[in-house]
């Protein structure tokens, strides 16, 4: 009736699941929010009635699942008395064929049941995580901004990956099997007594001293185990951290330092996973030696008993056979307790998930083409407060973009310049006043077609796993080479691209892009085609001279016919566009060229004399 790998020899079955799942829980203990729950009860049970919920949908098939393992549980008790049968015919002219031929059926109906339970569950199990798996993506990624940016990125992965595994396990045959395994004990035990009730109290009492003994070991495995698991978590939080900042950390010359710290949780981890390798040694040594006393008791009992003709040879080894088979339901109980509250756990984790609320993009109409007198984005009295925020980081904002030319907004940290561009994208609704696009309600618009017609570039742009073919054309995966080529063309990476021994099907990962290569791929990919408005946070930020002079023509063919918006930290930016719009604590402080703001906003002044250059000096961080 398992669904896993069988232990290697000399290894208990639970200690060998123990090890399976140890990575698993030691990645959900690291990042598991602390709770402080009332109870053990409380905290328990509604685990379970969240892990059910998962398990719900399918119960028509882990029903099945169950009654096969009852099938295989029945063939295992059926053993030990079609066995006393056969012994009983010896010597008697009893026909031995039939009990032998029924024994022989017992075990291939057993294994047929044991193999059709094991693919059944294992399936289910499968289906259960890929419609969780499914249901988790399509919440991370179809999930609203304001309910996914403060959540860190390896929690997103954790949920994803290792809580899945552990609910794999817990889904399918844990329940079932401890159900099953919970009757094979019942059941072997109702036999032994029927078969003799003497040594099934001799059978009982033994295995109450074991139990006891080997329980009072338990709490100290767990407690290691649990000391191991937060060891590895820390490890694993402290290694995460070096490999994202390895070149600061060469650079400080402290790889030492690092690997000491590293080292330090992972010999703590060593020194916890001992002491419980340890305790479940002495575990498995008192509950293997106590079974063999028990056997031997058993056996001695029933030799004199037998002596004494009170008992026959063939009951004292069907007895024996069903006293064997106790150990392994007496074991697994407890393993299969173990897999359904770490399961229980992560099915809790899982629904923690529900808080993120799925962003909808095809309501409300959409974006009808260019209206003539009517503004390509047009803010009235808008504003918007993030949440949990004290002040408002958008307040009374007015102003119009037309459908072509240049607009710069500048400003001091904090003053509302990206949030301006995640309005302007929908990631986020704003709470006062209204956005107009070509004259309509953004509030009545679907959010696709707004996008559909938005390119942003963001100030760190991020590449996506898979080719440069798959980045360039992330917006239009319809494009054709010639359109990709060009736009590669525009910024100057087409020789570079060229040179690569794939091309544009050459892996990411196999490249060494720069960081202004990436921002330059982030503007390509943007103007694949071309788009009626493109958002630039600093897109130019981390380019050379000749890399920002490209983009600076290619943004310049573009605004002829299309609005470009950009947070602007270049002065060569600012001096290039139609218009600034200066920003300061969320509201609009100026707005103008960039000679009548020198003349009339003192902030915009601050921030160009912040530099210490002249007002027509080259390019140069504003702000």
């Amino acid at each position: 009736m398992r669904t896993i790998s069988p232990p290697p020899p000399g290894l208990p079955s639970v200690a060998y699941r123990a090890l399976i799942l140890r990575p698993y829980a030691a990645s959900i203990m690291s990042s598991a929010p602390i709770h402080r729950p009332q109870s053990e009860a409380r905290r328990r049970w509604p685990n379970a009635r969240i892990l059910w919920s998962f398990i719900h949908p399918y119960r028509s098939r882990l029903v099945v699942g169950f009654l096969l393992g009852l099938g295989s549980t029945a063939a295992a008790l059926a053993s030990p008395l079609v066995t006393k049968q056969i012994l009983d015919a010896v010597g008697t002219e009893r026909d031995m064929v039939q009990p032998i031929a029924l024994l022989l059926g017992l075990v291939v109906l057993g294994a047929g049941f044991g193999f059709t339970q094991a693919v059944l569950l294992g399936n289910l199990a499968e289906d259960i995580v890929f419609s969780v798996r499914s249901l988790l993506v399509g919440r991370f990624f179809r999930g609203r901004v304001a309910d996914l940016q403060f959540r860190p990125t390896g929690e997103v992965v954790t949920r994803v990956t290792s809580d899945t595994v552990l609910l794999r396990q817990a889904t399918s045959s844990s329940l079932v099997n401890l159900v099953n395994e919970t009757i094979a004990l019942i059941g072997g035990l109702v036999l032994m007594a029927v078969l003799d009730l003497t040594l099934f109290l001799v059978a009982v009492g033994c295995i109450t001293v074991i139990g006891v003994f080997a329980g009072r070991l338990m709490p100290r495995i767990g407690a290691a185990q649990r000391l191991a698991q937060e060891s590895i978590g820390r490890l694993g939080g402290i290694l995460e951290g070096g490999a994202r900042a390895v070149r600061t950390m060469k650079a400080a010359r402290a790889e030492s330092i690092e690997e000491a710290r590293v080292l330090a949780e992972a010999r703590d981890s060593m020194a916890h996973g001992k002491r419980a390798n340890r305790t479940e040694a002495l575990a498995w040594t008192i509950a293997g030696t106590g079974i063999q006393f028990a056997i031997l008791v058993i056996l001695s009992v029933g030799a004199w008993r037998i002596g004494a003709g009170w008992l026959e040879v063939s009951t004292l080894v069907a007895f024996l056979l069903y006293a064997f088979q106790l150990v392994e339901p007496v074991s697994s109980i407890t393993m299969y307790v173990a897999e359904l509250q770490a399961g229980a756990a992560a099915a809790a984790r899982i629904q923690e998930t529900d808080d993120i609320r799925r962003e909808d993009t095809t309501a409300g109409r959409s974006v009808e083409p260019r209206r003539s007198g009517a503004d390509a984005l047009r803010f009235d009295r808008v504003g918007f407060t993030y949440p949990a925020s004290a002040r408002p980081a958008i307040h009374g904002f007015s102003a119009s973009f037309p459908w072509h030319g240049r607009i710069a907004v500048v400003g001091p940290s904090g003053a509302g310049k990206t949030s301006l561009f995640s309005l302007i994208l929908g990631f986020y609704r704003p709470e006062a006043g209204r956005i107009l696009v070509n004259g309509a309600d953004m509030s009545e618009l679907s959010l696709h077609s707004i996008r559909e017609r938005i390119a942003y570039v963001e100030q760190e742009t991020p590449l996506l796993a898979g080719t440069i073919r798959y980045n360039v054309a992330y917006r239009f995966p319809e494009a054709d080479d010639d359109e990709l080529w060009a736009a590669l063309h525009a910024v100057g990476l087409r020789e570079l691209v060229e040179r690569f021994p794939l091309g544009l099907d050459e892996p990411v990962s196999t490249t060494s892009l720069s960081g202004g290569q990436r921002q330059r791929i982030g503007v390509a990919r943007a103007i694949v085609r071309r788009p009626d408005i493109l958002l630039l946070d600093e897109a130019t930020a981390q380019l050379d001279g000749l890399a920002e002079a490209a983009i600076h023509d290619v943004v310049e063919r573009i605004a002829t016919d299309s609005l470009v918006v950009t947070i602007a930290h270049r002065l060569s930016t600012v001096m290039d566009a139609d218009r600034i719009i200066v920003m300061d604590e969320g509201r609009m402080s100026a707005s103008g060229t960039h000679r009548e703001l020198l003349a009339s906003s003192p902030l915009y002044a601050e921030l160009v004399a912040s530099l210490r250059i002249g007002p027509t000096d080259g390019p140069a961080p504003v702000g």
